[in-house]
């Protein structure tokens, strides 16, 4: 079934985009300030204009990006949101400081900069006003009905009501049984049963049904959900609503049909190509540019602890075949000669030197896996590989977990940072999700945006164990 709203153009990227395309009107403004008018000179030339426009908008958004102002589900305050605003637009007055002056060619003039950073941080902070306000209003937001009260319909509620998803709002569940009508699942009301899917889209009070029943056979109410779709009320299943809300796959309830017909999963070999090629040349590139800070960082793990400077650790890469991972060591040469292979404690690990916990904080130890993708071995950006026995303990009771096998393992990945510490089954599901949802959508955009925001976690030192 298809939607209306799976077309609906992402609150984020509206955001980022008119963001951006206020930033370039901005300099264009404070050009014409400072000038009086026209621009003279080497600005006068609409080439060199544009490309200063662009390249400085980027530089500012890049820096609100940093600064945290496009989280998804952030609803800061508007006295935090200035406060934000002023850091980010601080450090991108930096920043474009130390650009000209590294690179005098793209320099705009210090008048056009003093015009341009006030008026700009007044015109994102009065846009992220008026935003605030239209996608809370909820006149402009989808109204979301879930058919079902079962399993899928519960998470999807919870999530729902967890993340508080821009542009929607959950009205609540229709169940298949009338003395479930009343009651509240995951905080959620129960508000009517399948039957009154008619009348909720007709008097206008839905504007999306989701349908998560899980037993669709005899009990959806075909005639009606059509009803709904001709009235230009969206209609979606549950399995991608939860997809396109979360960024994960719900593997417990997945039916093979929906891998089997599913948009995605497609994976040309001119794309593997391309991925692997690039990646062989940027590790080995970074390997020679890196190599003296690695040497530095090799002298201080000889010297923190006794043990070797790398730590070599059996994982499963693609195909599931076995390999050695490559760390610099950030834990006791003997940390588990007496427990054998275990999770990470959440709670700070005691295993973990001095130095472990900063290279582990900044994700320094990663370095080495560099050579595992000159290698072949590794990618840039994939699943996490993971050791054997907790494969062959996870594989029997997780849905699909062999599936993260057919891609090539990554030093980063789409669980890693939206879920970036893991120690029980429940968690190495979860993370399963999200590394599903990264085989579906594989592309070298969607590794472009995990680098990105792998970057941003390092610089910020989070999630890192």
């Amino acid at each position: 079934m298809s939607s209306r709203s799976s077309r609906r153009i992402s609150p984020l990227l509206l955001c980022v985009s008119a963001e951006f395309a206020i930033l370039v009107g901005i300099f264009f403004v404070a050009v014409l300030i400072r000038f009086q008018g026209l621009p003279t000179g080497k600005l006068s030339h609409p080439a060199i204009l544009w490309s200063r426009a662009l390249l400085t908008a980027f530089v500012v958004v890049g820096c609100l990006y940093y600064g945290d102002l496009y989280e998804e589900h952030a609803r800061p305050r508007q006295s935090d949101l200035f406060i934000r605003l002023v850091v980010s637009f601080t450090a991108a007055t930096l920043l474009l400081t130390a650009l000209f002056y590294a690179v005098p060619l793209l320099q705009v003039g210090r008048g056009i900069v003093l015009i341009y950073l006030p008026l700009a941080l007044t015109a994102i902070f009065a846009w992220r006003v008026v935003f605030a306000w239209a996608r809370d209003n909820e006149a402009l937001s989808e109204r979301v009905m879930i058919l079902g009260t079962g399993q899928i319909a519960q998470s999807l509620g919870r999530e729902m009501r967890q993340r508080s998803p821009v542009g929607f709002r959950v009205l609540g569940f229709l169940s298949a049984r009338g003395d479930e009508v009343d009651q509240k699942l995951v905080g959620l009301p129960v508000i009517g049963t399948v039957d009154n899917v008619d009348r909720f889209a007709a008097t206008g009070q839905a504007t999306l049904i989701v349908v998560a029943q899980e037993d669709l056979r005899g009990h959806l109410p075909i005639d009606a959900l059509l009803r709904c779709r001709l009235r230009g009320v969206g209609v979606e299943e549950a399995n991608s609503f939860y997809e396109r809300l979360t960024g994960k796959i719900l593997v417990r309830d997945l039916r093979p049909s929906s891998l089997v017909f599913a948009d995605g999963f497609v994976r040309p070999r001119l794309l593997f190509s391309i991925k692997r090629l690039t990646e062989v040349f940027a590790a080995a590139s970074m390997l020679v540019i890196a190599a003296p800070f690695m040497a530095v960082l090799a002298l201080c793990v000889w010297m923190d602890t006794p043990g070797p400077i790398l730590y070599r650790q059996r994982r499963v890469g693609v195909g599931g075949r076995l390999f050695d991972l490559l760390k610099f060591r950030s834990m006791k040469a003997s940390a588990e000669i007496s427990s054998g292979p275990v999770w990470s404690s959440p709670d700070g690990d005691a295993r973990v030197t001095r130095l472990g916990r900063v290279l582990r904080k900044l994700r320094l130890d990663e370095l080495p896996q560099l050579i595992n993708v000159v290698r072949g071995e590794m990618s840039f950006v994939g699943p996490r590989p993971e050791r054997p026995e907790f494969v062959q303990r996870l594989a029997p009771v997780i849905p699909y977990y062999d599936e993260r096998h057919t891609v090539y393992p990554g030093i980063t990945g789409w669980a890693q940072i939206n879920f970036p510490y893991g120690s029980t089954f429940e968690d190495a599901e979860e993370k399963l999700e999200y590394d599903l949802y990264y085989v579906k959508h594989m592309s070298l955009a969607f590794d472009a945006v995990i680098m990105l925001k792998t970057v941003k976690v390092m610089l910020l030192g989070r999630g890192a164990r």
